[in-house]
């Protein structure tokens, strides 16, 4: 063994082989490997097929697997691991420098300590990678037969620290401006109230409710993702008139300015019976349609229908089709509408509600499309199954 890590304990037989004598060997170990940690097991599994890198040190602390991904991993081909001792196949350092093998030491440790869990360590290079160990014992406090070590690279954790500071900065900058508005109105209402007319006042504190409802929303929406993400998004299923639905929104619409002739609604009925979370529903329309008259162009057409519901040969669902006639989406960036911070354009947004749409159509265990409409502009069109209450079925 390499300086540093404890010899091993004996192994629990120790009586002699004849000369030329095969050991004895169970066809699968304990921790699902094959006869020696290395080929296909009983299962036929390769530990190459295996996405994650795989390094097993037998009893006497010399490795004897070591995957492709391990190779991928760590820079080393299996040829030079296989046979080296542990600590000197795989020289692992902690993020202070220290040499990881020494200071957890598998094979002199503690005799009920069976493993080591996820965390972030060094490669010689300096390289990052995720490791994981497990001891495996022939019983709870007995020698260490075989260390199984998982190792993972750290790209993907990267990238969703970068996700998480993309949605900070983003936070940051959305919040900025509304925030300063609310704060320069009314330090100057405050400091100078009596210098202004009421009209001037009116208008002022119309400035700051709109930018409060618009730090409300902001709010609303990072709330929205942390449900998502995490898989806690609450759906209170009510009966729900889609039809209706529709019919505020547009009327929302075009008591904020746009024209009545600029909406075409057309139905095609019967629809079913539908059980969904109606402020959810709310939700999804609103973004949708919003999406469509600040980005698109012309007319937009929205077409309920029933429709098969997703992954239900012999049940209906409802869809709705959002279209419009602007210059529509990119082919090459269809695949990302979805994603968070995704823009179709500069005119501003978070970038943030489709990614919320996506999440609550799939929560209703519905399905989501983007294409382009018959009209050259975008065309969206979600599926909502009946989701009926079991007690009503």
């Amino acid at each position: 063994m390499a300086v540093g890590m404890s010899s091993p304990r004996p192994a629990h037989s120790t009586a002699p082989r004849a000369a030329g004598e095969e050991p004895d060997a169970p066809a699968v170990g304990p921790d699902g490997l094959g006869v020696a940690g290395i080929g296909p097991d009983a299962t036929g599994l390769d530990p190459d097929d295996l996405p994650d890198g795989l390094v097993v040190a037998d009893g006497s602390g010399h490795v004897v697997c070591f995957n492709a991904a391990a190779a991928r991993i760590t820079a080393t081909p299996a040829a030079e691991a296989i046979g080296r001792p542990l600590d000197v196949a795989l020289p692992l350092e902690d993020l202070k420098g220290k040499r990881w093998w020494p200071l957890t030491d598998p094979y002199g440790g503690l005799a009920t300590r069976n493993g080591q869990p996820e965390r972030n360590l060094l490669l010689p290079g300096g390289r990052e990678v995720l490791v994981s160990a497990r001891y495996v014992r022939e019983h709870p406090t007995g020698p260490v037969r075989r260390v199984v070590v998982c190792l993972r690279g750290t790209e993907a954790r990267r990238r969703t620290e970068r996700s998480h500071a993309e949605l900070i900065a983003t936070v940051a900058h959305e919040l900025r401006s509304p925030l300063t508005s609310v704060k320069g109105f009314t330090a100057t209402l405050l400091a100078k109230w009596e210098r202004f007319t009421d009209d001037q006042k009116r208008l002022m504190l119309e400035t700051v409710d709109a930018d409060a409802g618009r730090v409300t929303r902001l709010i609303a929406e990072l709330l929205d993702i942390s449900r998502i993400d995490s898989g806690r998004l609450e759906l209170r299923r009510q009966p729900v008139d889609v039809s209706a639905a529709v019919a505020r929104h547009i009327q929302a619409l075009i008591t904020g300015g746009q024209a009545a002739e600029r909406f075409l609604v057309r139905t095609r009925g019967p629809l079913p019976d539908l059980w969904a979370d109606p402020d959810k529903v709310d939700q999804v329309l609103g973004n949708l349609l919003e999406n469509a008259v600040r980005h698109g162009e012309g007319t937009v057409t929205i077409e309920i229908a029933p429709a098969p519901a997703p992954g239900a040969d012999d049940e209906m669902g409802t869809a709705v089709t959002v279209s419009d006639e602007g210059p529509g989406i990119p082919e090459e960036s269809m695949s990302r509408v979805f994603t968070r911070f995704w823009r179709g354009s500069k005119r501003g947004g978070t970038g943030l509600g489709l990614y919320i749409v996506k999440g609550i159509v799939e929560a209703h265990g519905g399905t989501i499309t983007v294409d382009r409409g018959p009209g050259g502009g975008a065309e969206f069109r979600f599926i909502l199954p009946v989701s009926m209450p079991a007690y009503l079925v």
